[in-house]
């Protein structure tokens, strides 16, 4: 038997530490991403709420550039993300990937996919 406790290691608290600091880094990487996804699927969902069903797939794509530009989203063209098409009733379907730089030569990809109908949408 032991006469007395024995605490962590240094070696246990370092691995602690970088395991840590490993997962805030992951985070700090792909919360923006996450983010800005968020408000494009609210956005895109609001505008179609507001949008009449003769709406021209142009019109719809120009009213959502400029509600990107209201929303500080200035890297990412709704032209280069979707696609809408207005055979039966409006539709978007959106379709994009964000590479991010991690550790050296590492890049996360992360990948959002959603399709929207007005008639859907219009239910909620």
């Amino acid at each position: 038997m032991r006469k007395s406790q024995q605490g962590t290691s240094y070696i246990g608290i370092l691995f602690g530490v970088m395991a840590f600091a490993f997962i805030v880094k992951i985070i700090i990487a792909i919360w923006p991403s996450y983010w800005d996804d968020r408000v494009i699927d609210k956005q895109i969902e609001e505008q179609i709420i507001a949008s009449p069903s003769t709406i021209t797939p142009s019109a719809f794509a120009n009213k959502m550039s400029q509600r990107f530009d209201m929303n500080n989203i200035r890297d990412i063209k709704f032209n280069d993300i979707a696609t809408v098409s207005t055979q039966d009733g409006l539709a978007v379907t959106k379709k994009y990937e964000v590479r991010k730089p991690f550790i050296l030569n590492i890049d996360l990809v992360l990948t959002f996919e959603k399709s929207f109908d007005q008639r859907s949408v219009q239910s909620k």
